[in-house]
């Protein structure tokens, strides 16, 4: 998981890429998204609507339905919430939570704060996956910063998609493609389903946690970026291994992973309001409340 956090323990814990204290020397520029010799049409992709948290990465995200009266959600992931990391089969949902997320204009510019009232949801089972529901609403968003948000995809990914990978926390944007999915992938104690896989090209680092992955054919938001096979370790943590359904594992050292976000829209209905029980929703539950 590439999620930065700032000391020796910590460190050691997690094995993060890149920490705090070496933002000065880690830092990346922002790189054109859409390069592709191809005859595909493509969206720009830039960092309007992007979020840098204090350890990850994160954008403002609109579901098909959301209104612009509705409170703008942040998306990140599971990883990336304040404190703990939730466990294997944990699952956080309307927890207060006063965290502030950094708003960038297009071109990484720092624009302003938004604040969240509450971790709407949360979990890194399944998926890797948070949504913070804000005090703003998008209208006051677009009214002030002039930005929009990003709107999510409701369509499985396609392999040999290209996408860009959209790090607020860098400011960079990482170009590739989608080289597959891995129908188990299994770090440490989490197991994730049917997760996107990354062609060479995006080394992700981290801090790219949360990211946005654009695809850049439609502009919408088709997965989140979570994780990346750093030392060839086999189901570790910071090394995910792809499992079939022999059990056998494949590692993949170096290469990228994101989780689908396609189906979420189908678990927010009106007002952007959470519910776990809506027709097509397959996000996990909360234990208490499985049925």
């Amino acid at each position: 998981m590439n999620r930065p956090l700032v000391g020796t323990l910590a460190t050691a814990a997690l094995g993060a890429a890149t920490l705090l204290g070496t933002v000065g020397t880690a830092h990346a520029a922002p790189q054109d998204a859409d390069r592709h010799p191809t005859q595909q049409k493509t969206k720009a992709v830039d960092f309007a609507g992007s979020v840098a948290l204090s350890n990850c990465s994160g954008s403002v995200v609109r579901m098909p339905g959301s209104k612009p009266e509705d409170p703008a959600l942040v998306m990140s992931n599971g990883h990336c919430l304040e404190g703990d990391m939730p466990g294997a089969g944990e699952v956080v949902v309307d927890k207060p939570s006063s965290r502030s997320f950094t708003l960038l204009d297009k071109s990484a510019g720092k624009l302003g704060t938004i604040k969240a009232t509450k971790v709407a949801y949360a979990t890194m089972t399944d998926t890797d996956v948070s949504f913070y529901e804000t005090g703003s609403t998008y209208a006051e968003i677009e009214k002030k910063y002039k930005i929009k948000p990003l709107e999510m995809a409701t369509e499985h990914p396609v392999k040999d998609a290209k996408i860009s990978i959209v790090s607020g926390y860098w400011k960079k944007i990482y170009s590739c493609g989608i080289d597959g999915f891995a129908p188990t992938l299994k770090e440490g104690e989490w197991t994730w389903k049917d997760s996107v896989r990354y062609t060479p090209e995006c080394q992700i680092i981290g801090g790219t946690s949360g990211s946005p992955v654009v695809d850049t054919a439609t502009g919408k938001v088709t997965a989140i970026n979570n994780t990346s096979n750093e030392s060839g370790e086999e189901c570790t943590l910071n090394n995910p291994c792809e499992v079939d359904e022999n059990g056998k594992a494949t590692v993949h050292k170096g290469i990228g992973y994101a989780q689908e976000t396609y189906q979420i829209p189908k678990c927010f209905g009106d007002g952007n309001k959470l519910d776990l029980n809506a027709e097509g929703c397959v996000l996990p539950k909360p234990k208490a409340t499985r049925r």
